[in-house]
């Protein structure tokens, strides 16, 4: 039998992180209010999230959210931002450390993070602290998910459903065909979009897999090409008119399940941690890879 990795544990741990994190999100908080103008920043996994509640957000009415990789983020003053939200698991991320020292005292920010007592808390002006979806994994699985749910709550949706099909999606079946195959393309529409991506990227990481990422609706725009037999489509969220069809026609495998988005990309991770396995890789520690990204700073000139 395989030793149990930080992947594992983490991930199969995550309805009980979402239910703490739909308690946290149903009670008042420092997150922006309905109406403020809002920047979301994050690195890698991150800022996926990131992509996820802004489109979140706005699809609710609260106000215009931008969402930014932390080392491209525009955030002069005259693009009229109430506030900044920075998301960090490990609260020592370079490029988010620099955007919330560039807005200090200009513009309000609160942090997400995994760990409170790090850099992050100390330059943000508020801290919404998830300790308890911390981990030991460089591969992120649950802080993501339990960040994102958090939010959703915050937003007033009701997340049982999700907890409910995380708990689904950690006991379905691993079909052999994702293990063995390919290539995977990753599609999402609206705030599954990031999704789409977090999965791409969960699958390079763990896996040195070769997959790709889309909305849904640019897919046949070009990306399709790349389907084949041998190969997997992977959409979050309901099918746009006729693209099951299409895919099929590649030859390419077609996947799509009616659970929560969130909880899919559960599902997702497992197959990483999977093909991680069948070839022989530590999913806990990928190759180039550390937790947190530290970049040294620029030599004077």
């Amino acid at each position: 039998m395989s030793e149990i990795s930080y992947m594992e544990q983490e991930l199969h741990s995550q309805p009980e992180t979402w239910r703490e994190a739909a308690r946290i999100g149903a009670v008042p908080s420092p997150l922006p209010k309905a109406g403020q103008r809002v920047a979301v920043v994050g690195c890698g996994t991150s800022w996926f999230m990131a992509q996820s509640y802004a489109a979140l957000r706005e699809a609710a009415g609260q106000g215009v959210t931008d969402p930014f990789a932390a080392s491209e983020a525009f955030l002069g003053t005259d693009r009229g931002y109430d506030a900044v939200v920075a998301i960090t698991r490990s609260g020592t991320t370079t490029e988010v450390l620099r955007v919330l020292d560039a807005v200090k005292g200009r513009i309000p920010t609160v942090t997400i993070l995994g760990d409170p007592a790090t850099p992050a808390a100390a330059v943000s002006d508020e801290v919404v602290a998830l300790p308890f979806a911390d981990e030991e994994s460089v591969v992120q699985t649950r802080f993501a998910t339990t960040a994102l749910t958090m939010l959703r709550a915050q937003l007033g949706e009701d997340v049982s459903r999700a907890v409910t099909d995380a708990q689904e999606a950690l006991a379905a079946p691993v079909d052999k065909e994702w293990v063995d195959a390919e290539q995977f393309a990753f599609l999402g529409t609206g705030w599954t979009f990031g999704l789409a991506n977090e999965a791409a990227l969960k699958m390079r990481e763990a896996s040195q897999s070769w997959t790709e990422s889309y909305p849904a609706m640019e897919y046949r725009h070009g990306p399709i090409s790349i389907a084949a037999p041998g190969r997997v489509t992977w959409l979050f969220g309901p099918a746009p008119d006729g693209l099951e069809a299409d895919v099929e026609r590649t030859g390419a495998r077609f996947v799509c399940h009616p659970r929560d988005p969130l909880a899919d990309l559960v599902l997702v991770q497992r197959v990483a941690l999977e093909r991680a396995r069948a070839r022989g890789l530590d999913p806990d520690n990928p190759r180039g890879l550390t937790r947190s990204v530290l970049l040294e700073s620029p030599s004077a000139s």
